[in-house]
């Protein structure tokens, strides 16, 4: 009898999500189809461990730049430009107004834009990560180790930084990364320099392996005996330390969307896996819930995901 020709999981997922995205995100679906279907540009995640001076001044001299410290730049010269079109208005509304009054309106607006915080700066400005600007399609070299062994920077997709930005970690927080593997996170996380607990738990043994792998390749002993690297089931954490840490972070399994279009190895639209995904959000809502049932009262919880399926997102939030 003839069988159904098969079907690379990478052509069902772009499948997919072609009929589900195209209808979320309308217009902007083609870009965002193009973008995911292009080879990775990763950023280099300087590691404050190792001497990194001479490493940012080299990348520099390539055209990279650091993008954490660039974002409240912009920001700020965002809201300058709101606060002068602002002032714009004002002044065209109170034409019958005095010059002098018309100055100071827009003087006061321009302190409120320079007053306003900038993004997460204190505490995040010890995180580096350089990029190489839009359409530049140069490859970062292989990392070095220097004097002790410690590799200088980690390439990782810039964008897995956001969350840990986002967690915002003060100093003396005793922080959770409950889906840790393979453990650029954890990593950014001790970039901070402030954890005063750093636990970190992955459900995969063998990925739990990759954490420790990183850990050894990056941080130095005494840091590393900080870290508590646990391989238990995050949905239990709750029964293991509950109500423990300021801050959690739940970077949850996921389609992980570009990996599903470009990648047929361990793919999660391969066939066999079909009830496996389905059960995604589930799963997301359960280590959700153990994030925050193992965070101190007061204490912060990002939730964040490599897709755009809102099943796998704001449905699980909500």
């Amino acid at each position: 009898a003839a069988t159904a020709p098969r079907i690379p999981p990478t052509r069902l997922a772009l499948h997919h999500f072609d009929v589900s995205y195209s209808l979320q995100l309308k217009d902007l679906w083609p870009s965002v189809r193009a973008g995911l279907l292009c080879e990775q540009k990763y950023g280099a995640l300087l590691n404050n461990f190792s001497p990194v001076d001479h490493v940012a001044q080299e990348l520099e001299l390539q055209n990279a730049t650091d993008f954490v410290s660039e974002a409240p730049k912009k920001a700020q010269r965002s809201q300058r430009g709101a606060a002068a079109e602002e002032a714009g208005r004002g002044e065209s509304r109170s034409q019958e107004g005095s010059g002098e009054g018309r100055t100071v309106t827009q003087a006061e607006t321009m302190t409120q834009a320079e007053m306003s915080p900038p993004l997460r700066a204190s505490i995040s400005s010890n995180i580096k990560c350089y990029t190489f600007p839009r359409g530049d399609i140069t490859r970062f070299r292989p990392a070095r180790p220097d004097t002790l062994g410690l590799l200088d920077y980690y390439l990782m997709d810039a964008a897995s930084l956001l969350p840990v930005l986002a967690l915002n970690v003060q100093p003396d927080d005793f922080v959770l990364d409950l889906c840790a593997a393979p453990g650029g996170k954890t990593l950014a996380l001790l970039q901070t320099g402030v954890c005063g607990h750093l636990a970190a738990n992955d459900v995969s043994i063998s990925r739990t392996k990759r954490l420790y792998q990183i850990l050894h390749s990056y941080v130095p002993k005494e840091i590393r005996e900080t870290v508590s690297v646990t391989s238990c089931d995050g949905r239990d954490w709750e029964q293991l330390e509950g109500g423990t840490f300021h801050k959690v972070l739940v970077d949850v399994p996921c389609t992980t969307d570009r990996h599903s279009v470009m990648e047929d190895d361990n793919n999660i639209f391969h066939r066999r896996r079909t009830k496996e995904r389905q059960m995604l959000p589930m799963l997301q809502l359960q280590l959700l819930m153990a994030g925050i049932l193992a965070t101190k009262p007061g204490g912060e919880v990002v939730y964040s995901t490599c897709s755009l399926s809102p099943l796998q997102n704001e449905y699980v939030i909500e």
